[in-house]
């Protein structure tokens, strides 16, 4: 962006506004703007277009809104070139914070590794699924199970990698876990009652297994029984004529088929589980079934499984049965992953390592953090790795520090105890992030600040400018600078070297918003004594200024002397501009060849002429000489009058400071006062200082202050004169 053209109107206070800004020399312009004028208004238009908001006059809303912000060859703005930063927002956070935790070297070398990882494990999700019958948080049940966390699924599968050798659990493959672990079968299941009468039913079916012609318990069941004629059949021990020995009732019967095989497991199993004894101790838990639709479907799910009910005395190793018979029927989807994952663990790890170690934009962020602003806590990310390769969110932690030690506290703790000026230093914290975010994203971006230092302590305001410093030197970033506070804008304007037409002030009237450029660039003062013998306002201007010097040098004489220019004293009406040359001449020492015209004049004359030509002036604009020039006028004229009411020369001599106020209270008390009077004089102690202390370094209240009403103001107290 080389040309930024603004044209507004009506909007949100601004009647009209017509500026080109020209980045081509410097990225960053400056501008002074009083409370009122056009500020907040102007960033407001600017954070509806980068929100594609359109835009209002919030007091006049049917009033017709025009808002053209264009870049080179009047191409409009994308609105996410265009960020605004607000004097503060306790709610905002960056929506880039985690990008700028991202190492995209270690990033890639993890996704690659990865992606075939991920890719194999889906294959066995996918499997999981469809045997437990769960739709979803599959993978969670799985570790919750294992290893009682909800994201340890590897270190689950790593846990059962010996017991899914064998094929131990395939009896149980064809039970669904969605079927038993349900809310309302686990509630019933957990009661006493039918805990103990599953206890019935299991002594008895290892006792008919004991009993059983070929089973024997632990060692050789129903269900080992069938995972072997399965492993026979696979390995074709039948097909190359091999038979089979079983020793039953004291006498060996030979087994040379599967068929034979199969039907002996088949009839003993049923003998077991249809016995009398055992199908009575069953019909004891049966009946507790019919309680509600839930338990009567696990009660229709059992009787076609009856296998399951010598599993539910222990339901915790029943949920590792169950995966582990689903894991060993999908034993290839299994090692495919196990040995993609093992193969990438070690170089996961050091990754991981690296990651943890790594210098990323965060800790930039947080080092600039830091080391610049002053707060009572520092500032750290918690979950480093997680955020660069798993794209978590990042955990920003605080610690808190006090005289009597550190704690790690939550942002939402920070909000009740730090100040307002410590808030709106976390508030830059996450402008930071945006900003670095779009820094490393080489962002196009034109950021409209308003008044980002209000409230700050004076370091961390010089921390903000330097910050500001460091943006300048992107070409990329293009800034507008706007406040209220002209030593802000003052510092600014010097710490980043801006050039004398990227240093604007704001003119309103009743029809439009101008920007001109400032005028005093420097110090004020040092203009004005080059030009004391032709301009009669700067020379007037500069009367605090040198009485300022005078009271700081020890010189009592004449600072009683220029003290008795902006107060009215016993000789203020004898004071001529020949007493004016001498004082200064005494007092600057580079100015000694000065000679002013007209010698004999009384200054007090000369200043309310030069105040009366200022009210008759048209110029929408008056400078900081004119203002300081109306001040003292309306001031003087304000005491003259007071002192003509009270009426006691006694009393106005004893008076040795803050006159104007004292005179302003010694007339309210008198009877009958005039009251628009009253509120006039209130009037003048608002707007014009007790004690016009002006320096070079402190010359903004008076800045500050609305031409139109210095006018008015000087008007009305005259009048009333």
């Amino acid at each position: 962006m080389k040309i930024l053209r603004v044209e507004l109107k009506n909007c949100y206070g601004i009647r009209y506004f017509n500026h080109e800004f020209d980045f081509q020399n410097h990225p960053v312009y400056a501008i002074y703007a009083p409370n009122g004028i056009m500020k907040t208004s102007f960033a407001k238009t600017f954070m509806d277009m980068s929100k594609g908001d359109s835009s209002k006059d919030l007091i006049f809303p049917d009033r017709e809104t025009k808002r053209i912000i264009c870049k080179d060859n009047n191409i409009q703005i994308d609105k996410n070139e265009i960020f605004v930063i607000e004097p503060y927002n306790r709610k905002y956070t960056s929506e880039k914070t985690s990008t700028l935790l991202v190492n995209q070297v270690l990033k890639n070398k993890y996704d690659i590794i990865l992606k075939e990882i991920e890719t194999k494990k889906k294959r066995l999700i996918k499997q999981l699924k469809e045997y437990s019958g769960l739709a979803r948080k599959t993978e969670g049940c799985f570790s919750e199970d294992f290893v009682h966390i909800k994201n340890g699924f590897f270190r689950s599968l790593l846990r059962i990698k010996d017991e899914v050798k064998s094929d131990n659990f395939l009896y149980l493959a064809t039970i669904k876990y969605s079927k038993v672990f349900t809310p309302k079968v686990l509630a019933f299941l957990s009661k006493d009652e039918v805990k103990n009468q599953l206890r019935d039913y299991l002594d008895k079916y290892n006792a008919l297994i004991e009993s059983s012609t070929y089973f024997r318990k632990g060692v050789f069941n129903h269900n080992n029984a069938a995972t072997i004629a399965k492993n026979l059949q696979d390995n074709g021990f039948f097909e190359a004529n091999h038979a089979l020995n079983l020793l039953g009732d004291n006498s060996w019967v030979k087994v040379d088929s599967l068929e034979d095989l199969e039907k002996i497991i088949s009839d003993e199993k049923e003998a077991i589980l249809n016995n009398e004894d055992l199908k009575s101790s069953f019909e004891k838990i049966d009946r507790k079934l019919n309680s509600n639709k839930e338990l009567k479907a696990f009660r229709d799910y059992l009787l076609d499984n009856l296998i399951l009910l010598s599993e539910l005395d222990n339901l915790p190793l029943l949920r590792e049965k169950l995966w582990l018979s689903y894991i060993q029927k999908s034993r290839v989807e299994y090692d495919d992953l196990i040995t993609e994952y093992e193969k990438g663990r070690e170089e996961i790890d050091k990754i991981v390592q690296k990651a943890r170690a790594e210098e990323t934009t965060w800790k930039k962020v947080v080092n600039i953090f830091n080391s610049r602003f002053v707060v009572p806590f520092r500032v750290s990310v918690e979950n480093q790795e997680d955020v660069i390769l798993n794209q978590d969110a990042p955990k920003i932690q605080f610690s808190f520090r006090d005289s009597q030690g550190r704690k790690i506290v939550q942002e939402n703790q920070l909000f009740d105890v730090l100040s307002n000026g410590e808030l709106r230093a976390l508030y830059i914290l996450n402008l930071i992030f945006e900003i670095e975010a779009r820094r490393e994203g080489l962002v196009d971006t034109l950021f409209i600040i308003d008044d980002i230092a209000d409230s700050f302590d004076y370091k961390n305001k010089y921390a903000i400018i330097e910050y500001l410093k460091d943006m300048a030197k992107e070409d990329y970033f293009k800034q507008i600078i706007l406040s209220h506070n002209f030593d802000f804008f003052r510092t600014v304007s010097r710490r980043l070297l801006l050039d004398r037409a990227c240093k604007l002030n704001t003119v309103k009237n009743a029809n439009e918003v101008k920007l001109i450029e400032e005028k005093y660039q420097n110090n004020p003062f040092t203009y004005w004594k080059k030009n004391f013998k032709r301009n009669t306002t700067m020379l007037i201007a500069a009367i605090p200024f040198v009485r300022n010097i005078a009271e700081y040098s020890g010189d009592n004489t004449n600072f009683i002397k220029l003290t008795s220019l902006l107060h009215i004293k016993d000789d203020t009406k004898n004071i001529t501009i020949s007493d004016i040359e001498r004082i200064f001449k005494e007092i600057l020492k580079d100015v000694g060849s000065l000679s002013l015209p007209n010698p004999n004049q009384n200054v007090l004359d000369m200043i309310y002429e030069e105040a009366n030509s200022i009210v008759l002036q048209a110029d929408e604009i008056i400078e900081l000489e004119h203002k300081i020039v109306l001040a003292i006028a309306i001031r003087l004229k304000c005491e003259e009058f007071l002192i003509t009411k009270i009426n006691d020369d006694n009393f106005v001599k004893e008076i040795r400071k803050n006159q104007t106020r004292v005179l302003s209270d010694k007339y309210i008390q008198i009877p009958n006062s005039d009251k628009f009077v009253i509120k006039l004089i209130e009037s003048v102690n608002l707007m014009t200082p007790e004690n016009i202390h002006l320096n070079s370094f402190m010359y903004e209240p008076i800045l500050d202050m609305s031409n139109d009403s210095l006018k008015r103001l000087y008007a009305s107290i005259s009048n009333v004169n």
